[in-house]
């Protein structure tokens, strides 16, 4: 049976944040979760756009409770400040959801000079991840859910003798490195939570959206801007893409470690299901090697 957002259970009573959620994929999933009943913090770097995502949330979900959070993970100052901010609005977290990304852009850096894509997609979200995680400590059911991408596979490996691509950029590689990151980062991530979990402890859960039609696509190489013409055919809305983390999030069987993506050929689009990811996300040296030096490129040691 295909799993669609009716089979999202109430989320009454819990909290949600989403990073990246004033558009695509982030807002599609906050506003689900708000019809669903979750109090919904919307993370965002333009707060203009998530105020806005804000009135066509609540006029979808009509007494949904949903706010902004000012979150900008290309700044690591930036994000201490909001993880500071959020703790002290919200004391407890139920979904952390780590949805924001870049994609494609031409060679630029983060406030902090690490290259655009590694910089926000990954070491952002990682110190975002380390300086909120204790407040999903001990709530039944809290998971934390990375957004990882197919392109984790498309000339994908962490270049550690060149993180940042000084030497030379390649933006389709560049953002390969930081996808497959955000997996070795999952998973590393559930190992740690596996050995500190008492019973029903935090999880950590990835998902994939498979091709799906974002603002992401708007620095697609030219050559693959001609095949959006026929981006239909192999590619899903921003509602279907959601649906593998909304999955991810709220589906009562979903275990920690699990992979969730799009059941359809290729897990291009289709409805979620569990999946796996490449053979190199796997590798436990590769993922403790990278927790380590993410956390002294951050300067932020993780509670777990």
């Amino acid at each position: 049976m295909s799993w669609t957002e009716n089979d999202v259970p109430t989320q009454a009573g819990r909290v949600a944040v989403v990073t990246g959620a004033n558009t695509g994929l982030g807002f599609e999933t906050a506003r689900v979760l708000a019809q669903k009943g979750a109090e919904v913090v919307l993370a965002v770097r333009n707060t203009d756009k998530g105020a806005e995502a804000v009135r066509r949330i609540t006029a979808a979900a009509p007494g949904a409770t949903v706010r902004v959070q000012r979150l900008d993970l290309g700044s690591l100052a930036a994000v201490r400040d909001a993880a500071a901010e959020l703790r002290e609005s919200t004391p407890r977290i139920d979904l952390l959801i780590n949805n924001a990304g870049v994609m494609y852009p031409p060679k630029q850096t983060t406030a902090d000079g690490f290259e655009l894509q590694f910089g926000t997609n990954h070491l952002g979200h990682f110190a975002w991840t380390a300086q909120v995680l204790d407040l999903l400590f001990d709530v039944p059911g809290s998971r934390v859910v990375t957004v990882a991408s197919l392109a984790h596979r498309i000339r994908a490996s962490i270049h550690f003798d060149d993180l940042q691509w000084e030497r030379s950029y390649d933006r389709v590689a560049a953002y390969g490195q930081s996808k497959l990151a955000n997996l070795l980062f999952h998973y590393e991530l559930q190992r740690r939570l596996e050995a500190r979990a008492a019973e029903r402890g935090t999880v950590a859960i990835a998902a994939h959206p498979g091709i799906a039609d974002t603002e992401l696509v708007r620095n697609l190489p030219a050559v693959l801007q001609k095949a959006q013409v026929v981006a239909p055919l192999f590619s899903h809305d921003a509602a279907h893409g959601a649906l593998p983390q909304l999955r991810a999030a709220t589906d009562p069987g979903a275990l920690g470690g699990q992979y969730y993506g799009p059941d359809g050929l290729g897990e291009r689009r289709g409805a979620p299901k569990v999946v796996a990811s490449s053979a190199q996300s796997y590798d436990l040296d590769l993922q403790r090697r990278l927790w380590a030096v993410s956390e002294e490129l951050t300067g932020v040691p993780f509670p777990v």
